[in-house]
């Protein structure tokens, strides 16, 4: 997989992605607050092989959700917080834990982080078990706008 900080056409095609009902909550919109939120620098668009755009990843503050840094769930040192989204049609495909193995790889190359961290939303049972599968754990929870997260971390093993 590579990595690349996102461009502005990037961007558009992520905006474009449209999940399935339950998951249309990771919807982006396509306003200008979006896409200066994701040409920001702190997210990378992932290419497959065949350099087709299938995912991104983001890490740092924009990775949080507002109403958890309120509840003070984002506390520690040398925590990085990481987000994510697949391409829709690639989700439920066995994918999960390649594509969060390889931004956790690039995380740790571009970082150096002694903790990961990431919140998902509680209904996002599949999500939740490759997170788990991978070694997170659950360390906390809130909600936002009537949506329960959890928040999960993992000690990062360095090479």
């Amino acid at each position: 997989m590579n990595f690349h900080l996102m461009t502005t056409t990037d961007a558009h095609e992520i905006v474009s992605w449209k999940y399935p009902e339950e998951h249309s909550f990771y919807n982006f919109d396509d306003s200008e607050e979006t896409f200066a939120e994701l040409l920001d620098g702190t997210y990378y668009a992932v290419r497959d092989q065949d350099e087709r755009l299938i995912g991104f990843f983001c890490y740092g503050h924009n990775a949080q959700v507002p109403e958890g840094r309120n509840q003070h769930q984002y506390t520690g040192d040398n925590v990085l917080d990481i987000g994510l989204g697949m391409m829709p049609e690639l989700t439920g495909k066995g994918l999960g834990l390649t594509f969060l193995q390889a931004g956790i790889d690039f995380a740790i190359q571009q970082y150096q982080p002694a903790y990961l961290r990431l919140s998902v939303a509680a209904f996002n049972i599949r999500a939740t078990r490759v997170y788990s599968k991978m070694g997170f754990a659950q360390s906390g929870a809130f909600v936002n706008n009537g949506t329960s997260f959890n928040v999960m971390k993992m000690k990062v093993e360095l090479e």
